[in-house]
């Protein structure tokens, strides 16, 4: 998978993210959930562009280190928002399960980079 297909997934999903928010119920739970959920969510994307405009290999894989923390991030606010809503299951699943697969790229990328890294080093 190249960068632009990545970019564009990262975006997708902010926007996914944002339109399950528009349609939760306004309460105060909902409300400070969502409030960290688009941070995160949204910060894998920005994060994610700005890693692919790094100035060497340790700034990318710092930065993929970020997308890494606010991909987990974002699923632990999914499966609170789920606690509190149980009739979103299924979209907040889905969310959840897009991130887990972005999740699982990132890590592979970053342990692929610390490999070449340690590999250069023998």
């Amino acid at each position: 998978m190249n960068s632009e297909i990545l970019k564009k997934r990262t975006k997708t999903y902010a926007i996914s993210i944002g339109k399950l928010i528009i349609d939760l119920p306004n309460n105060v739970l909902n409300k400070n959930y969502s409030n960290q959920l688009v941070r995160s969510s949204s910060s894998v994307g920005a994060n994610y562009r700005a890693a692919c405009r790094a100035k060497s290999t340790a700034d990318f894989l710092n930065k993929l280190k970020i997308v890494e923390e606010e991909l987990d991030e974002t699923m632990f606010f999914l499966e609170l928002l789920e606690e509190f809503n149980p009739e979103k299951k299924s979209i907040i699943q889905e969310n959840w399960k897009e991130a887990n697969e972005l999740l699982a790229i990132m890590v592979a990328s970053i342990v692929t980079i610390r490999k070449n890294l340690e590999n250069r080093k023998s």
